[in-house]
């Protein structure tokens, strides 16, 4: 049997006013990565012929922010999730397939479960609508699922629920999967003869039911479906969607000593046998190696570790920085946008910036990289096997040949040729008894006063 083709509905169009922001809600981020762009990487899992994202306040934001990753439909005036969903029949004129009614504020549905929805919409009794519900703990004011089984026989939201009805545990995410020809003709068929006025989605599955026809609800845990509407709920979901991957990790090989303090980014990737101490807080486009130990405290975003390499305690390695193997990031160390070869080392106080330390090279502490003259960035090359002492400051453009030795305290501004000694520092002068004198005089004027 052939695949239907897939169309992806996102209802975004909610003002978000709880969020007490100007960013739209489905902006805010999760591990790094927007809440809408989660649910869509879980939507592109299932190769979709077409995202349609219905929009309302804010949509210059989500057109900035999508690009042309989906077709925006505009909501206006916001009317009910029915009416949204209607806003997608124009961009999907000519489609013919299944469709996916999501929710960008819920965004951590997996695709297992989506695929799970369209299966169902696809058993013999091809059923008119398949809903994805759940059992929270608290029902608060969810709508209602009434089901024989997985069949359903009502959906009702909970402010026109009787007493009996609210009893049910079985309430309604709002996600749904239909065919695209079932799906307009009965939102065609939608009124909004309700206690809010508006136009419902779940009224679908009630037409339908009342046309003879079967609708089915598939069960999901809560968590995954659940949604944000503040900051508090953003917060509890972070933390949420952060405990699950430290479990992860750990099942994967890796060691948290504190896992509670670690926070992963969406595309954090860990190799085996990695150790990382409390306090590590990981951007996003992180790589790891295996056999790498982190330690506390550090902070790292754009970044690829090679096999066996140290970092930190109090390190920040920033976009761009790369280590090879068994290569040594001490204490107090900020990269950004340098390339360390095996085994080369900054072990503490130490800035590289627009930097390429070669293999085996050793950088000393308090050195810097001078990379930036206030308008423009330039480049520092270290060799193979170089020492730069402690204190020194490479003014770039400027390159450090293989095996050079630079002597503490020197400001680097021309070329070392390779295994020659670069030296810049004032003469040292010694004036005996001076410090001795100078202490008589001070102190016999302190005491004339």
């Amino acid at each position: 049997m052939t695949t239907p083709p897939l169309a992806a509905i996102i209802l975004a169009a909610g003002k978000g006013t709880r969020m007490q922001s100007d960013l739209h809600k489905v902006l805010h981020p999760i591990a790094g990565q927007p809440m809408l762009m989660h649910l869509m990487a879980s939507v592109d899992a299932l190769a979709p012929a077409v995202q349609v994202v219905v929009v309302g306040a804010g949509r210059d934001q989500l057109a900035a922010a999508l690009g042309d990753r989906a077709t925006l439909a505009v909501q206006e005036p916001q009317l009910g999730t029915g009416h949204a969903v209607r806003q997608a029949q124009g961009p999907l004129a000519g489609f013919s397939g299944d469709v996916l009614i999501l929710y960008g504020d819920v965004p951590l549905v997996r695709a297992e479960t989506m695929q799970r929805m369209l299966d169902r919409l696809h058993a013999p009794d091809a059923p008119a609508i398949v809903v994805l519900g759940f059992e929270p703990e608290d029902t608060l004011r969810y709508g209602r699922v009434i089901a024989a089984g997985d069949r359903i026989t009502k959906m009702v939201e909970h402010k026109d629920a009787t007493e009996a009805e609210r009893a049910v545990r079985l309430c309604n995410s709002g996600l749904m999967a239909a065919r695209s020809d079932d799906l307009f003709a009965l939102l065609d068929r939608v009124g909004n003869d309700n206690a809010a006025g508006e136009y419902y989605l779940v009224d679908i599955v009630n037409i339908a039911n009342a046309d003879g026809r079967t609708s089915a609800v598939v069960i999901t845990d809560p968590h995954e479906v659940a949604g944000v509407n503040s900051r508090a709920e953003l917060a509890a979901m972070e933390g949420a969607w952060q405990a699950r991957r430290r479990a992860d990790a750990m099942a994967a090989g890796v060691t948290l000593i504190a896992p509670d303090t670690v926070w992963f980014a969406h595309d954090t990737v860990l190799g085996r046998d990695v150790t990382i101490e409390p306090n590590v807080f990981f951007g996003p486009h992180v790589r790891v190696g295996d056999r790498v130990t982190i330690r506390a405290n550090c902070h790292i975003e754009g970044a690829v570790i090679g096999t066996g390499c140290e970092v930190g305690p109090f390190a920040r390695l920033r976009p761009g920085t790369v280590l090879g193997e068994k290569a040594k990031i001490g204490n107090f160390v900020e990269t950004k946008k340098a390339v360390l070869g095996a085994g080369a080392k900054a072990n503490h106080l130490t800035y590289l910036g627009d930097a390429e330390v070669g293999a085996g090279a050793n950088v000393g502490a308090g050195t810097i990289t001078c990379n930036y003259d206030g308008f423009f960035k330039y480049q520092t090359v270290i060799g193979d096997g170089a020492f730069i002492g402690s204190n020194s400051a490479l003014v770039a453009p400027v390159t450090i040949g293989a095996g050079a030795i630079v002597g503490a305290g020197t400001v680097v501004t021309a070329d070392v040729a390779p295994d020659a000694l670069a030296l810049a520092r004032g003469a040292q002068t010694a004036k005996p008894g001076w410090a001795m004198r100078f202490r008589e005089v001070m102190t016999a004027k302190k005491n004339s006063k």
